[in-house]
């Protein structure tokens, strides 16, 4: 992003997150910002957002009936950023399990999210993360800064490997509650959240500036 440019942004509205919060916290970090479940806008936005808030089968259906996982596929195919935010980072991955029920997801990352194994769920509150070497989310971000999650289910192993060296490997970011899960990732154009970066203050302002510094 050059000072002369405002990049557009899209939060793909598919009744599912929290687009309000999302749509201020992106206008404050240096975007412009439009919520809708369009198709086309979507697709020729410089970014877009998919948040998500509920349940992992639920929000499934929800992209599916607005063409999100259309939308999804098709970004990333053409190398053009997507940032998912809470379910919208679990949906990414082959499948969520909740009570026993599998449902499937993007398959953008092989695994499942299931519940978290912990004496208090869900984790609601403030955590640590973890970040790897040369992580571009987390630039300028001090180690021991919180951010803010709020669920029940996440990804508890990494299970994607990059054997061609051409390719870089992507960036994981862990905490724990209960147990470590993944917490963040960045995966060339797809980038990701379990923590609601719109809801963490100035920690989660600069992780939302150094997303749209890609775009």
């Amino acid at each position: 992003m050059t000072a002369s440019r405002t990049p557009d942004v899209v939060v793909f509205d598919y009744g599912f997150g929290n687009v309000r919060s999302a749509q201020r916290a992106l206008e404050r970090a240096g975007a412009r910002v439009e919520i809708t479940g369009d198709y086309d806008a979507a697709m020729k936005a410089d970014g877009l957002l998919v948040p998500g808030v509920g349940a992992f089968a639920a929000c499934m259906r929800g992209l599916r009936a607005a063409r999100g996982d259309w939308v999804v596929e098709r970004r990333l195919s053409g190398g053009r950023p997507v940032l998912g935010i809470c379910v919208g980072m679990q949906v990414l991955f082959d499948e969520g399990i909740e009570q026993g029920e599998r449902a499937e997801g993007l398959a953008e990352w092989p695994g499942a999210v299931d519940r978290l194994r912990a004496e208090t769920v869900p984790h609601m509150g403030w955590n640590t993360v973890e970040r790897p070497e040369g992580s571009r989310l987390f630039a300028g971000v001090p180690d021991d800064e919180r951010f803010y999650f709020v669920h029940s289910y996440a990804a508890h192993s990494w299970q994607l490997e990059v054997t061609n060296p051409r390719i870089a490997a992507p960036l994981v970011s862990w905490t724990t509650h209960g147990e470590p899960f993944v917490a963040a990732v960045e995966n060339g154009p797809l980038w990701a959240t379990q923590f609601h970066p719109e809801k963490s203050g100035d920690a989660g302002a600069r992780l939302l500036t150094n997303w749209i510094e890609t775009l």
